[in-house]
C-alpha cells in the first residue's frame, strides 16, 4: 500500500491496540481489511483526499469483492471494519461526514440446526445405560442428557457446575457469551434424571475411596 492513508490508518490502529484493547488477530484483521481497501482505490481512483471517500467508492470495493465470490460474511466483515474506521476519523475531525451510512451489508444464508433423531437418542442413551458402573460412564450419560434436553450450546454444558440448577424454580442459570447469564427452563423428569446423577456419582465416589 502507498503511504497516502498510512497515517491515519495507523493512528486508528493505535486507537484500537492501546484504548479498545483488541486482541492482535483483531486488531490484524482490521489493518489487513484497511489495507486492502485503501490499495483498491488507489488503483481504481488514484490521489485523493479522505473528505473525498464517498459511499460510491465503497460500494465499487464491495462489488469488486463479490465478483471474486469473497463470502457475504466475509465481506460484513470488512463493512464493519469501515464503519468503526470511519465513526473514528469523523471524532477526530479528519471528516465531517461518514460514507458509511448508505451502505448496506449483504445477507448471509443461516446454517440450520442439525438435530438428533429421537430413535438415536434413544439407541444412544440405551448404549450409554449398559455401562454406569464407573463415573464417566455416568457422567457421559448425564451430559447426553442435558445437552439433548435443553439444547444449550456445547461450551456451556462443559462448564456447567451443580450450583447452576435451581430446583426449586426448575431451571438452568446458564453465564453465555459475553459473561451474559441466561435462564434455560428444565422438566421434572430432567431433574429427576439429575438429582439421581448427583446421588449415584456421590456414590461411586464413596465406593472408590473404600477400595483405594
Amino acid at each position: 500500500m502507498k503511504n497516502t492513508f498510512f497515517s491515519e490508518i495507523q493512528s486508528f490502529i493505535d486507537y484500537l491496540k492501546f484504548e479498545k484493547r483488541y486482541s492482535a488477530h483483531t486488531i490484524r484483521s482490521y489493518h489487513d481489511d484497511l489495507v486492502q481497501f485503501f490499495d483498491f482505490l488507489d488503483t481504481q481512483f488514484g490521489k485523493f483526499d479522505l473528505k473525498e471517500i464517498s459511499s460510491s467508492f465503497v460500494r465499487s470495493w464491495l462489488a469488486s469483492l463479490k465478483d471474486d465470490d469473497v463470502t457475504a460474511r466475509t465481506i460484513n466483515r470488512k463493512i464493519s471494519t469501515l464503519k468503526s474506521f470511519f465513526k473514528f476519523q469523523l471524532k477526530q475531525g479528519h471528516i465531517e461526514n461518514t460514507p458509511m451510512g448508505n451502505i448496506i451489508s449483504p445477507k448471509t444464508s443461516k446454517r440450520l440446526p442439525v438435530f438428533i433423531k429421537e430413535k438415536d437418542l434413544v439407541d444412544l442413551t440405551k448404549a450409554l445405560t449398559t455401562n454406569t458402573e464407573d463415573w464417566d460412564s455416568l457422567n457421559t450419560k448425564m451430559l447426553v442428557t442435558i445437552f439433548y434436553s435443553t439444547g444449550m450450546r456445547l461450551s456451556e454444558l462443559i462448564n456447567l457446575k451443580e450450583k447452576q440448577v435451581d430446583f426449586s424454580r426448575k431451571q438452568f442459570k446458564i453465564l453465555g457469551k459475553g459473561n451474559k447469564e441466561r435462564i434455560i427452563p428444565a422438566g421434572m423428569d430432567l431433574l429427576a434424571v439429575i438429582k439421581d446423577y448427583i446421588n449415584e456419582e456421590k456414590c461411586l465416589k464413596m465406593l472408590m475411596m473404600f477400595c483405594w
